[in-house]
């Protein structure tokens, strides 16, 4: 189950930053100004997740920061630039 955890945490996390990113350059002022509290849980539960699992969490961390960084990109670029 903390395999999962950390997936969907780490995926939180790296999706919002790369919306945040694209907010940014896009001058998307109200989204940019929400973002960061879907970072900060991102962030708070990926530490907390990683520190109880150690050096086992890479995997799950990296797919999840995989997967969250393609979908952020492909969600921006299909529902928000319009």
């Amino acid at each position: 189950m903390v395999e999962l955890k950390l997936f969907m945490a780490t995926f939180l996390l790296v999706f919002m930053r790369v919306a945040q990113s694209q907010n940014v350059i896009h001058k998307h002022y109200i989204l940019a100004g929400l973002t960061p509290y879907f970072i900060a849980v991102g962030e708070v539960a990926t530490v907390l997740w990683v520190v109880d699992t150690g050096w086992y969490s890479i995997p799950f961390v990296g797919t999840g920061g995989s997967v969250g960084a393609i979908l952020s990109m492909y969600a921006f670029n299909k529902w928000v630039k319009k």
